[in-house]
């Protein structure tokens, strides 16, 4: 196995350790999101976004910092996508005997760029849609994860009858609970396109449409470190067709695009005269091979449809642009992960990558579509019906790469306030049937709900005591109605600051917010809590 391969596959596998590390373990290392902060595309367009300079950037500076000397070896050395892509393209590509070429789509990732580029200079990021590691960080964490998960899942219950006849029941009475998320449609049909181009080029979507490549392919035109092809070649063409990026021109194997080559060395191992090296700063032959296809002018409209597409969704009627108040119109039930900075801060910094919800133990973050707009697709939102969100609980604030959600003591994670439950009294049990249930207060880590007895009810009938509710969610999850809740948290009083302290704000706005102590020290309910068959409080109605 050679060196670069050797490098491919550890940098892959330690990149899935990480995210492992992320979704099974509880405590999680600083350095887990490192490839994330590796990404100079993802990185340099959400920090011209969000107007700031953060120290977990100093990754993709250094990845920015080394390219003009050693051109784009993150591409061929460390890039999860590009390994993925590789391997991908030995099962679904095909041999070539000629490379696809077309300068014109080759330009593809510079468009991309100015255009992400342009929306970023108002404030509003998109590099979800094109980031290479978002975008692999999604694939494996919300939906290869899953589909291993269900598959080992479904293999159990093969192996039970077996486990129950050898009275082993360790397994036979295990289970694996498989997450689930939105928006799996999309990420399947986007990395099938990308197997899929795998026919037309290998590495198609690095060639061609990558961003972050584009970038890198800015600052090495012609770096230090280079292919030279010494005057033993005989222009066999071998190193054309074997090259993944179609770096070496067809017309002659001596003229390299410095700026599409990945350093693989390749074209080195397979030319039967070895006249292929790779130096530092030889002279070579380029010959204007590096000209792009469209002009400056060109991509300075493309970076100016960029603003103007990006302006256009920021005077949007569900725009997050602007102070909340009267007129604000924004998506009912729109409740964002604790910690998270307000919503327009929240958005540009955000990378839609899914660690924080491949990360969350509860699986109640979860992506959304349009709910939020196009500026909110693919952002992470609570989803309390499905699970609830622990207020001992922080990991999405850990494992986010760009700070869109703040990391927290513990102390502070109590006050950060993710919104308000209210009942629905027309489907609440007591309430409209008259029949006993205490679930929410069961439930509630916070005991945020009172019961009350009312005149012409024989039952008690809760109430929220909006003052001591954190919007945990474990009402609405627990909740016995059928179909909708009759407790519903809403983003209504969330506590969402850019800096300082959750404590002192939630106490400054009247908040009482404390975890019952029979409840601490990790000992908040969960399913297996809950009576079996009737809901506390329930056992003894008609």
């Amino acid at each position: 196995m050679n060196f670069r391969r050797a490098s491919q596959i550890a940098n892959l596998v330690l990149f899935l350790l990480l995210l492992a590390k992320a979704i099974y373990s509880s405590n999680v290392p600083a350095a887990i999101d490192i490839y994330l902060r590796l990404d100079p595309g993802l990185i340099a367009l959400t920090a011209i976004g969000g107007r700031m300079l953060d120290i977990a950037f100093i990754p993709a500076l250094l990845v920015l910092a080394i390219t003009p000397f050693a051109g784009r070896v993150f591409c061929g050395y460390l890039c999860p996508m590009g390994t993925t892509l590789d391997y991908s393209d030995k099962l679904f590509g095909r041999s070539f005997e000629k490379q696809f070429e077309d300068k014109r789509f080759r330009s593809i990732k510079y468009l991309s760029l100015f255009f992400l580029f342009g929306a970023s200079i108002v404030g509003v990021s998109w590099v979800f849609f094109a980031a290479p590691l978002s975008l692999i960080t999604r694939f494996y964490g919300l939906f290869l994860h899953p589909l291993l998960v269900f598959i080992a899942d479904e293999s159990l219950g093969h192996i039970r009858p077996m486990a129950e006849w050898l009275d082993v029941y360790s397994i036979a009475l295990m289970q694996i609970p498989t997450p689930r998320f939105a928006t799996q449609m999309f990420i399947i049909a986007f990395f099938g396109a990308l197997f899929t181009l795998a026919r037309v080029s290998p590495r198609f979507w690095c060639r061609n449409i990558c961003p972050s490549g584009g970038l890198m392919a800015l600052l090495s035109k012609k770096p230090f470190v280079r292919r030279y092809v010494s005057e033993d070649c005989t222009e066999c063409g071998r190193c054309v067709a074997a090259c993944p990026m179609g770096a070496i021109s067809e017309e002659s194997p001596l003229v390299t695009h410095h700026r599409e080559c990945i350093t693989c060395h390749t074209c080195a191992k397979i030319c039967p005269e070895r006249a292929v090296s790779f130096g530092w700063a030889k002279t070579d032959y380029d010959a204007g091979a590096t000209e792009l296809a469209y002009s400056r002018r060109q991509f300075v409209i493309t970076g100016l449809i960029g603003t103007g597409t990006a302006i256009t969704c920021l005077t949007g009627l569900s725009s997050p642009y602007g102070k909340p108040g009267p007129g604000q119109v924004t998506a009912p039930g729109l409740i964002r992960p604790p910690g998270a900075l307000p919503e327009m801060d929240f958005l540009v910094r955000c990378v839609r990558c899914g660690e924080c919800m491949a990360a969350c133990p509860t699986n109640t973050l979860q992506p959304i579509w349009l709910k939020a707009g196009i500026l909110g697709m693919f952002s992470p939102v609570l989803t309390p019906r499905r699970r609830y969100c622990s207020p001992e609980c922080h990991k999405c604030g850990d494992v986010c790469p760009t700070g869109a959600i703040r990391i927290l003591s513990a102390n502070e994670r109590i006050w950060a306030k993710t919104g308000t439950a209210m009942i629905f009294r027309r489907k609440c049990l007591a309430w409209e049937y008259q029949k006993s249930c205490m679930v929410c207060d069961e439930v509630c880590p916070f005991k945020a709900v009172a019961f009350t007895k009312e005149p012409g009810n024989p039952v008690p009938v809760p109430r929220v005591r909006e003052e001591k509710c954190a919007g945990c969610g474990y009402c609405e999850h627990f909740c016995p109605a059928q179909n909708q809740s009759a407790i519903v948290v809403t983003p209504m009083g969330a506590l969402r600051i850019f800096e300082g302290s959750f404590v002192a704000e939630g106490k400054r706005q009247g908040l009482k917010l404390a975890i019952t102590p029979e409840l601490k020290e990790g000992a908040l309910l969960g399913e297996d809590d809950l009576t079996k068959g009737y809901a506390p409080g329930f056992e003894n109605s008609k």
